[in-house]
């Protein structure tokens, strides 16, 4: 049995510098056999977006440490969904107070994870995410 090609896009927006949780993440997936396309620092909504929709990702990865997610993600969302991307759906990594997550839901944010979270679960997340949404879950 094949396993469809999950591609993930992970992208940190805004003016955070650390990137060492989100390099974690992508090696991890890719070790899994998950495609990831990793932007880079410092990226913005439109460029998150662009990449998004050039690359042809299943799902959209962002990790905030700066604190300034509840800016950042319905931006993202806003522009995304201007795109015809609104399909996609959003994780975040980082420094999320709990009281922020269903806030961020409205915007599409399907999972959050925190510092520390396991690698496997992540991994796991995303392939139940997609395949929910291809209408293949188990």
């Amino acid at each position: 049995m094949l396993e469809q090609n999950i591609r993930v896009l992970i992208a940190k927006p805004g003016l955070d510098g650390h990137d060492r949780g989100a390099k974690v993440i992508a090696r991890a997936l890719r070790d899994a056999g998950i495609e990831v396309i990793y932007t880079g620092l410092r990226q913005t909504p439109e460029m998150i977006a662009e990449a998004a929709l050039q690359e042809d990702v299943d799902v959209v990865g962002l990790s905030i440490l700066s604190g300034a997610h509840m800016a950042l993600v319905p931006r993202i969302r806003e522009v995304m969904d201007s795109q015809g991307l609104d399909d996609i759906p959003l994780l975040v990594g980082g420094i999320i107070p709990d009281d922020d997550r269903n806030e961020l839901e409205k915007y599409g944010v399907r999972g959050v994870f925190g510092p520390g979270a396991n690698t496997e679960e992540i991994v796991r997340f995303i392939r139940h995410l997609v395949a929910a949404d291809e209408g293949t879950a188990e």
